[in-house]
């Protein structure tokens, strides 16, 4: 299958990067950062989630963040919401995409969310609904898609299982997140050769992370499916809390570098990418996770 000619990159930098940072990064800080990021010709920019503040409170700011949020209207500002409260704080400050989450792993959904993967399809049942009511996308996250911190391997086919729940309740996009960043390109185009028989390829994301260094061959393999949708974190920003030895996701700028090189549209000016992955590793003290980036000092 020939390549794509134009993708679409969702920046999850300042949602799901800065998430696992140690050090609590203020709001004026975050704000600024997507200021950047909203200047590169990025679509869509996952911003923040509306989760307790005692379950991730480098994100407890979620409300007075999205408010005082400079919006570009070009770009959605999307958001992560864990449940109905969630959900309905993100609706009063004017969410327009929304994110909900499950895992293709029973052991990572308890130690995530504190539920079973049925349950936690049952409770995102009535968040969907409505927020397909206010006419709000949704997006849906499973976890542990390629490999999972506590069971290993993970059958495609219970991925294929789960994206066809989330797909039924009235999710807009389904996104497959190698977690643990322990795919190959192999099993990620085993994966996506499983899910889009269930669902229309145009609405399958895929979320890597590169632990093992593989993420980019991941996304090449799988523009080779005709994926469309990729997640990506400047800088490498990321990890999570509840995947014991998973590194940050695979870099947006080195992201770009290959696909300007490959001839796929993107609409993200590189230069100004990198400026924003520049811009938060100075605040957070960090080596930035971007290769294109370290070249280029």
């Amino acid at each position: 299958m020939s390549l794509p000619e134009k993708i679409k990159l969702v920046e999850v930098g300042p949602r799901d990067g800065l998430q696992n940072e140690s050090r609590s990064v203020p709001t004026a800080i975050k704000l600024e950062f997507i200021k950047c990021l909203s200047q590169t010709g990025l679509q869509v920019i996952e911003t923040t989630s509306f989760v307790s503040k005692k379950k991730i409170p480098q994100l407890a700011d979620h409300k007075e963040l999205f408010q005082a949020l400079d919006k570009n209207n070009n770009i959605t500002y999307s958001a992560l919401v864990p449940n109905m409260q969630g959900f309905i704080t993100a609706k009063q400050v004017g969410v327009t995409e929304i994110a909900i989450f499950t895992a293709a792993s029973e052991s990572f959904t308890g130690h995530n969310i504190n539920c079973s993967i049925a349950q936690s399809l049952q409770n995102y049942g009535s968040v969907i609904s409505a927020a397909k009511a206010a006419h709000i996308r949704v997006r849906g996250y499973i976890s542990c898609s390629l490999g999972c911190p506590y069971e290993g391997h993970i059958a495609p086919q219970k991925v294929v299982d789960i994206a066809e729940k989330l797909w039924a309740l009235g999710c807009d996009e389904i996104c497959l997140g190698d977690t643990i960043g322990i795919a190959t390109a192999n099993e990620a185009q085993l994966l996506v050769d499983a899910v889009k028989k269930k669902i229309p390829r145009e609405h399958i994301a895929l979320h890597f992370h590169d632990t093992y260094g593989q993420a980019l061959a991941n996304i090449y393999a799988t523009l080779q499916q005709g994926i469309t949708i990729f997640d990506c974190s400047v800088s490498g920003l990321g990890g999570c809390p509840y995947a014991p030895g998973a590194t940050g996701n695979v870099a947006s700028e080195d992201v770009v570098y290959m696909l300007n090189g490959l001839g796929i549209e993107t609409g993200i000016d590189l230069d100004k990418l990198i400026v924003a992955g520049q811009y938060i590793d100075k605040f957070l003290q960090r080596n930035t996770g971007s290769k294109v980036t370290r070249a280029l000092r």
